[in-house]
């Protein structure tokens, strides 16, 4: 006796272990889960979230270009020739000359440009007869250049930037209409899951009904009340009953897996054998929506559209660039500058310098040529006008050409989309109303097999219809029962395509780009 009752339990722990396990591997999600975790794990969601952030990127870069550059300047000079004259040099004439520079560029929003650059130097030399030695010289330069014709305004210095921006605009847009499909793809899998599962319970329920009234026969056969022939048919008809469970319980799988990878369970590595359990039922409270109503709601809110009209503003700037580089290059030029020189004075005998001699020296340190130079002790300036006509804009000609083609193709894109928009939100309003009405046909058509069934199966107790004629009743009754079940689900998903047609899902879910990014 111990020993069965050990053999009980060594067979009893393998089972409960399986259903535990059974129990673990199961994971009730609603369709608000579903997307959540779409959002997080789809990877075609993780590829366009990087476009608007690419996007960003570029405008930062074409910003740069606005940034002020600095550069500096460094060199020294040591020369050494022969001297062919003993009044310049003894032997030979050496120089050492020392320069630098510094200089600040600034390209304006106008177009123009301006830079302060700063200049010095040092020359020292063993040549006879100078009068300063070593010289230091220094000069300060402002320099500006506009545009008058070609290259000239805000847009046309702006013009990277502004595409760059609107490219970064319709990133975003496209990552919407990403958005929109992904979301709709998951409610149309989680739905098609829904029906799925309970479309297998409606299959079950009418196998249930077969194999009782095949085992009522087999009772009515053995007392000898009915014919043996009714047994085959309700053998028959639990066979093809049970066939058809089979292809129902394919349908849910695969609609699992289908659902399983747009939500890309994988990613989440405890869950990625799990077996999912919907648990939101789908409803059918009627929606009352205009086409005219609709069609001003997608024109404000579908994000196809606002890229498309984004693309279009793109080709205009592009266009107006393009012309103006037609023009000729007239630019006003403006230059101020500041010069100062210092240096060692030599003083000679009599104050000759054909003598040779030096007496004395008067000191001069760099720093003097500098301080002369922002002091501006010497005044110097320029204004002038250049102009430059190219007798050959062939090539600017063709690009201005292929501009204006460019944006009569964005206009006309628009256009086309904008009705192909009608077309889809037409269908779309008329789906909703449909299929409000295709429920409420089938919620009356499953009610009638219901009472045809009851009824029909009173008159089976009592001899009055045959065993084939209340198999058709109950067969009638799954097929009304599916088709309701199907027209509910069609229905939540036409409000769904709904919302993506007008553009509204994600402010229907409240879903923001920025917590995605």
């Amino acid at each position: 006796m111990l020993k069965h009752k050990k053999i009980a339990y060594l067979f009893f722990i393998p089972l409960l272990i399986n259903g535990i396990w059974a129990q673990q591997k199961e994971k009730s999600l609603s369709l608000e889960d579903c997307i959540l975790k779409t959002m997080k794990n789809n990877l075609s969601v993780a590829v366009e979230v990087l476009n608007p952030e690419l996007a960003d990127i570029s405008v930062s870069k074409e910003r740069e270009k606005f940034f002020p550059s600095l550069s500096f300047a460094y060199g020294t000079e040591n020369t050494n020739s022969a001297s062919f004259s003993w009044i310049d040099a003894a032997e030979q004439i050496t120089t050492q000359f020392n320069d630098y520079a510094a200089q600040f560029v600034q390209l304006l929003p106008t177009g123009a440009e301006l830079s302060v650059s700063l200049y010095a130097y040092m020359n020292e030399t063993n040549r006879k007869f100078q009068t300063i030695n070593p010289r230091y010289g220094s000069t300060l330069y402002f320099n500006f250049t506009q545009p008058l014709l070609k290259n000239f305004g805000f847009k046309i210095s702006r013009k990277e930037i502004i595409i760059a921006q609107n490219n970064r605009d319709a990133s975003e847009n496209q990552l919407k209409t990403v958005l929109l499909d992904t979301i709709y793809n998951v409610e149309e899998a989680y739905w098609n899951l829904v029906y799925n599962i309970e479309n297998l319970k409606v299959k079950r329920q009418s196998l249930e009904l077969a194999r009782d009234l095949l085992a009522k026969n087999k009772r009515e056969v053995e007392i000898g009340t009915t014919a043996p022939i009714e047994i085959l048919s309700a053998q028959s008809e639990v066979a093809t009953r049970e066939a058809d469970i089979l292809q129902a319980e394919a349908m849910v799988k695969n609609s699992e897996d289908l659902l399983k990878t747009i939500i890309n369970l994988a990613a989440e590595e405890e869950e990625a054998d799990v077996e999912v359990v919907p648990v939101d039922k789908p409803t059918y409270e009627k929606k009352e929506v205009t086409l005219e109503e609709a069609l001003r709601i997608a024109l404000e809110n579908r994000p196809d559209l606002k890229a498309s009209k984004i693309d279009v503003k793109s080709k205009e700037i592009s266009l107006s660039y393009a012309k103006n580089q037609l023009l000729p290059d007239l630019s006003l030029r403006a230059s101020y500058w500041s010069p100062g020189i210092s240096g060692t004075q030599l003083l000679y005998q009599d104050n000759d310098p054909l003598s040779g001699v030096v007496i004395d020296t008067v000191p001069g340190t760099s720093s003097e040529a500098l301080k002369d130079t922002f002091n501006f002790r010497y005044k110097n300036w320029f204004v002038g006008v250049t102009l430059s006509i190219p007798l050959n804009t062939f090539l600017s000609r063709a690009e201005y050409a292929q501009a204006k083609t460019d944006l009569d193709q964005s206009v006309l894109r628009l256009k086309n989309q904008e009705q192909q928009i009608f077309l889809e939100i037409k269908t779309a309003v008329r789906a909703v109303q449909t299929n409000y009405k295709r429920v409420e046909a089938y919620r009356v058509a499953r009610e009638l097999a219901e009472e045809k069934l009851e009824a029909e199966e009173k008159k089976f107790k009592v001899g009055l219809t045959t065993n084939y004629i209340v198999l058709q009743y109950q067969r009638d009754l799954a097929d009304a029962q599916s088709a309701e079940l199907r027209a509910v689900i069609d229905y939540n998903l036409s409000l769904a395509g709904l919302d993506k047609a007008l553009g509204i899902t994600l402010e229907n879910r409240n879903i923001k780009i920025a917590e995605l990014n």
